[in-house]
Formats: structure tokens, C-alpha cells, sequence
């Protein structure tokens, strides 16, 4: 099976890919396709692989220098996904906006009346459980950012904590300085390790004077964004970076 071929399986079983093209030096023309499994398929340099972890975790195409080489390296997969827990207003505002950036979006609560279809249309998917079986059945993995928007310990501290122990890139916890603290008593209590909790975004957002469901939700998103990229989401006359990150 040529490279087209597996590329184009991509669609059909959901996994992720890099596929290396050497542009210049040792081993010019050369392609090298690496899956996440580690599977390689291709003439290009075989150490190049070794590469793949972080480009598929950062999701984006990349122009690499390499040992003399330069290298193109285009990421291949599913979209990334939001999970948010909480079938709150702000989880609609936050789907819709998702939707516009290509995301797959997830709403889990445990309260049945309140997660529906027709509270949450912008959702591709709404589960209805408590959040050790939501986060179970969802599976979140490098991929996924999580939101918790629950505000009640009783969903709050086991969505959090589930959502630690997950590879997560992005998780956000909606309220207060107050709150944030109480909460993090709370998953201290419940077992969770303290050198875990600065993984969690709380208040989550960055600061742009969100007042509304919509302004909160594109908040929570751009910085879900900066996260994915490495960035700090201040003012871009501020960044000492490019623009854009890289050669997308």
C-alpha cells in the first residue's frame, strides 16, 4: 500500500499521523509517514520519527530544520475535540464557537433535563452521566480540551479529577478566585496530587473583559488555543514570536 493509500485510511479509522518530506539535504525527496501507534511507512530518514510525539501533541504543520535537513512535517487526523462538563448556557456559546474552529464538541452532564439536544444544538454529542462514566465514555486524550462549568463541588471536583488523569492539553474550570481555591482544597482532599493542579485553568479565559455567554466562551477558547500552541495570549505588539507560529 502506497502513502496516498494510507493517508487517505486516515478518514476511515481515526488515526493520527505525520508525514515527514525532506525539501533539502541528505536524503532530499524522501517521505516518511509515522503513525501514532510508532508504525513508519516511507523512504524518508527513519529518525525522524522520534519527532512525531510532539507535532501530533501540538497539531500543527511545521517546517523543520534537522541536522543539515530541512524537513516539512504535516500533521494528519481527527480534529481536536471539547469537553465540557456542565450542560449550562456558556456550554452552548462554548460549541458554537468551537464549530467555527473545526472542533468536535462534546456536552456531558449528569442532569438529564438540562442535557439535551435542544438546550445543546451546537453539540455533536451529549452524554448523560456522572462525570467518572461522562469522562470514561468521551476517553479525552492529547487532543481534547476540557471545561467545567458545573459550578457544585459534587460534579466539579470528580470532573477535574478525572479530567487530570487524562492527557488533556487544555482543562478550565469556570468561577470565582474564591471558588478556585475552595476548589482546589477540595481535590486535595479527594486524592489528587498538588504538583498536578497548575494544570487546571481557573478562572478559565483570558482577559478580555468577557461579559456575556458568547465573549466568556471565545475567552476560554483563545486561551485554550494559546495553550495548544505554546503561547501566552497577550497582545500580539507585546510577543517577541512570529505571528504565526510556524509555516502552517
Amino acid at each position: 500500500m502506497n502513502l496516498v493509500d494510507r493517508l487517505l485510511g486516515l478518514d476511515e479509522s481515526g488515526e493520527r499521523a505525520v508525514l515527514f518530506t525532506v525539501l533539502e539535504g541528505d536524503g532530499a525527496g524522501g517521505k516518511l509517514l509515522v503513525f501514532e501507534s510508532g508504525e513508519t511507512e516511507g523512504d524518508g530518514p527513519a529518525e525522524l520519527a522520534a519527532h512525531a510525539g510532539d507535532l501530533l501533541r501540538g497539531g500543527r504543520n511545521k517546517l523543520l530544520e534537522l541536522d543539515g535537513r530541512r524537513v516539512f512535517s504535516e500533521v494528519y487526523g481527527p480534529p481536536p475535540r471539547l469537553l465540557i462538563y456542565g450542560a449550562v448556557d456558556t456550554a452552548e456559546s462554548l460549541c458554537r464557537a468551537a464549530k467555527l474552529l473545526g472542533w468536535t464538541t462534546i456536552v456531558a452532564d449528569a442532569r438529564a433535563k438540562f442535557a439535551t439536544a435542544e438546550r445543546i444544538p451546537s453539540a455533536d454529542e451529549i452524554i448523560v452521566e456522572w462525570p467518572e462514566k461522562a469522562f470514561e465514555q468521551a476517553d479525552p486524550d492529547h487532543a481534547t480540551a476540557v471545561v467545567v462549568l458545573t459550578h457544585d463541588d459534587k460534579f466539579d471536583v470528580p470532573a477535574l479529577k478525572a479530567a487530570l488523569a487524562s492527557e488533556a492539553f487544555y482543562i478550565g474550570a469556570l468561577g470565582s478566585r474564591r471558588n478556585q481555591e475552595r476548589r482546589r482544597e477540595r481535590l486535595l482532599e479527594a486524592g489528587v496530587e498538588e504538583d498536578l493542579l497548575p494544570r487546571i485553568s481557573g478562572p478559565c479565559g483570558l482577559d478580555i473583559g468577557a461579559d456575556s455567554n458568547e465573549e466568556t466562551a471565545v475567552s476560554i477558547l483563545a486561551e485554550a488555543l494559546a495553550v495548544r500552541a505554546r503561547r501566552g495570549g497577550g497582545p500580539l505588539r507585546e510577543s517577541k514570536h512570529r505571528i504565526h507560529v510556524e509555516v502552517q
